[in-house]
């Protein structure tokens, strides 16, 4: 699972952090989410986004939150959700997920987090699509503990639109 997340975050990364000038036009928005297109020189890459609605604690500077779904057309990930900080986060506690009772660990690299296992990833995808908005809580490597809500609404139809794009 994870040497096929590397392939693709370096471009994603960019996308998601390009300053102002150089950021790239959605494809495509649905309420609170965003779709977009990122050709590699072998592969498109097509992601949903959602920056955090709500971000705590409030005293100290996040950065730029985001959650993606990506999508290779090659089918080396489908479907594949990320989380995106602004700071580097601690591996211990994990990150975690929660829509509703369910819940997801996630594993750091840097300042992004993963699921673990493709099933769990689809099993998150179908909350994500059932739900209304997601908790995520994380801690940064300076030991704060943070949390974040993510809107769910318009992630059905941004997922369906990066999967159009990437076919």
């Amino acid at each position: 699972m994870r040497i096929r997340i590397v392939s693709g975050l370096a471009a994603i990364a960019a996308l998601a952090t390009a300053p102002a000038g150089a950021e790239p036009a959605p494809l495509a928005i649905f309420k609170d989410w965003s779709v977009f297109v990122h050709e590699t020189g072998t592969d498109r890459i097509c992601f949903a986004a959602a920056e955090a609605s709500d971000k705590s604690p409030k005293t100290v500077n996040h950065g730029d939150i985001f959650f993606l779904v990506a999508t290779w057309k090659s089918g080396a990930a489908t479907n594949q959700p990320s989380l995106r900080v602004g700071y580097n986060l601690q591996e211990a506690p994990a990150p975690t997920i929660r829509i509703g009772s369910e819940k997801w660990d996630m594993y750091v690299s840097a300042n992004e987090a993963f699921i673990e296992s493709a099933s769990a990833e689809q099993s998150l995808i179908a909350a994500m699509r059932r739900g209304a908005d997601m908790k995520i809580s994380a801690t940064s490597s300076r030991g704060t503990a943070t949390s974040y809500v993510v809107s769910l609404s318009g992630i059905s139809a941004a997922l369906d639109r990066a999967a159009q794009a990437c076919k």
